[in-house]
Parts: C-alpha cells; sequence; structure tokens
C-alpha cells in the first residue's frame, strides 16, 4: 500500500500546499483509481499522519518549508532524514509529521520504510486561503511528478 499524506494549514496561503495537493490527488483517484493507493488530508495533525501511515509499504508527505530558499523551491527528501523523536510536551500540537516518522517505527511492527518527502518553499505564510502564484505553479510540479509515481 501506498500512502499519500498532505500537511499543512490552508489558512495559512502557502503552508496549506500539502493539504491543497493530497486533494487534487483525491480527486484524481476518485476519477481514475489507482488500486493499494490512499490520499490523505491530514493538515497539522502529526498524531494522525503516523496512524494514517501505519501499515502501508511505502509513505509520501506533501508540505511547505521555510528555509529562506527561493520561494517556490521544491525539495525531494528521504524521510529518513527528517525524521525526528519529539521533545517532552503536553501538546499534541506540538507533535508535528516528522515526529510521526519516528515515533511511528518505534510504536509499530508495520510502518513504511521507504518513506519520501515533497517540501515546496513557502511565498508566503500570511493568513489567506490562496497559494501564492510561485507555489502554486511548484504544486502543479509536485503533483506530476506524484502523478508520475504512480504511473510505474
Amino acid at each position: 500500500m501506498l500512502t499519500i499524506i498532505g500537511c499543512g494549514n490552508p489558512n495559512r496561503g502557502d503552508d496549506g500546499v500539502g493539504v491543497a495537493i493530497a486533494q487534487r490527488l483525491q480527486t484524481h483517484l476518485a476519477q481514475s483509481p489507482i488500486p493499494h493507493v490512499q490520499v490523505f488530508d491530514c493538515g497539522t495533525a502529526g498524531i494522525e499522519v503516523m496512524f494514517r501511515a501505519k501499515g502501508s509499504d511505502r509513505l509520501i508527505i506533501i508540505d511547505a518549508c521555510s528555509t529562506e530558499s527561493e520561494p517556490g523551491a521544491v525539495f525531494e527528501v528521504p524521510g529518513s532524514e527528517l525524521e525526528a523523536l519529539p521533545g517532552p510536551s503536553y501538546n499534541l500540537h506540538d507533535f508535528r509529521w516528522d515526529h510521526a516518522l519516528a515515533a511511528g517505527r518505534k510504536i509499530f511492527t508495520e510502518f513504511p520504510q521507504d518513506v519520501m518527502v515533497y517540501l515546496i518553499e513557502a511565498a508566503s505564510l500570511e493568513f489567506c486561503l490562496e497559494l501564492s502564484p510561485v507555489v502554486q505553479k511548484s504544486s502543479d510540479l509536485v503533483f506530476s511528478k506524484i502523478l508520475d509515481r504512480l504511473a510505474v
């Protein structure tokens, strides 16, 4: 099973790019189903990422990033390079998808080892519902890359 998860906050402009791509993929797969592929919009719920990924063979995570790179830059990074155990906290909002990767491996026997993360550099994280033009263009590119991976 391949699980694809979009993350982010669609109320914060480009931070919602992962969610936007996941929703596009859900629409595409509803019209052209591919066996053993599931897509989820997990928003900002890192704990949900962990439970949705459980039992999958492969995992793709899509999210925005803010690294002071060129807005719209696309990074394709193995999940093993990004996973991190969470620090002590009483707040589940502090549990992010990178924590979900590390914790999921420790908790579940069936957790994907093959993890790819697509990150798109945000141009704006202000309160708004639209992606900036440069991030929208990058989201089209990532959407196409994922469709190409599904065709293999």
